[in-house]
């Protein structure tokens, strides 16, 4: 009996031995497990020939050509589509009555020079006489009233002389301004370009500032768009980029960086800058949206 309970003893005490060693064990195996890395952001920076901006292709010179006066639209010579040269003629208003005009003022002028080439013609002669008849006083051979009747009539003719020159030059400011006129009934390409809009068809009445025709240079074309504010020194004046749209990404042009803004929008933080293709570009026209890359990034 006695015996039984020593072996229980002995059982219970190796038990409790076992138990306490496994505890440790596990402790020490959980301390060695490492604890899960966590990422640090690191801050992104553009991508190599990735896209960094995209704006409009624009040309300089696109203005509304519009009636300098008022008139009867009497023919249109272009039509949307036609290239132009500068001074080349858009459309005419009438200007008959405005020719005639022009023509009677031109008559004029001209009578009225001849005016005065006779005027001063008799001034000349009427001085002449003057200084003989002063001669005769002064040699008592013609009475003092005949003298001064002379020296009258000269003084009368280079009035008349004076009074013609300024009929001259109000005929001829009047002449003027009618070819003024007359040129405005001309409606020209202000440069070289495409006329890309007509407003005005022949027959139509128009009133001074009427738009009439649209017409836009062809070139050269430039893009203009905005950077973030981090490309600031990185594009500059002179910096090569490559351009293109997105119906055809593969298809590139180049441009260089001819304006860049020396101050950051601080609403938006980003910078105004104008690229300029080096010449005509196939499939690229003002009003197109493209795409910019760096052509060497850094």
């Amino acid at each position: 009996m006695r015996g039984w309970l020593l072996l229980a003893v002995v059982f219970s005490v190796a038990s409790v031995g076992v138990g306490c060693s496994s505890s440790p064990v596990a402790g020490t195996a959980s301390a060695a497990t490492p604890p899960p890395a966590v990422a640090t952001p690191t801050p992104t920076a553009p991508a190599r020939n990735d896209i960094i901006a995209s704006g409009p292709i624009v040309v300089e010179d696109q203005v509304d050509v519009a009636a300098q006066r008022e008139g009867l639209v009497a023919e249109v010579l272009v039509e949307v589509g036609t290239a132009v040269k500068k001074g080349q003629i858009l459309a005419r208003l009438d200007d008959r009555q405005l020719a005639a005009d022009r023509d009677a003022a031109d008559a004029k002028v001209r009578s009225t020079a001849a005016d005065l080439k006779n005027w001063e013609a008799g001034a000349k002669v009427a001085r002449a006489e003057r200084d003989r008849d002063e001669e005769l006083f002064k040699a008592n051979i013609i009475a003092k009233g005949q003298v001064e009747k002379a020296r009258y009539q000269s003084e009368a003719t280079d009035y008349e002389v004076e009074r013609q020159r300024e009929d001259l030059k109000y005929a001829q400011d009047t002449l003027r301004s009618l070819e003024l006129e007359l040129e405005k009934t001309r409606i020209t390409a202000p440069f070289d370009g495409v006329v890309a809009r007509r407003y005005v068809r022949a027959g139509q009445e128009v009133s001074k500032h009427d738009r009439l025709f649209w017409v836009s240079a062809v070139g050269p074309l430039r893009v203009k768009f905005s950077l973030p504010e981090n490309y600031v020194g990185r594009v500059k004046k002179g910096t090569p980029l490559l351009l293109s749209t997105v119906e055809a990404p593969d298809e590139t042009h180049r441009a260089t960086v001819v304006l860049v803004s020396p101050v950051v929008d601080p609403s938006s933080d980003t910078i105004d800058a104008t690229a300029e293709l080096p010449g005509p570009a196939n499939g690229l026209r003002p009003g197109m949206t493209v795409n910019i890359r760096l052509q060497n990034p850094q």
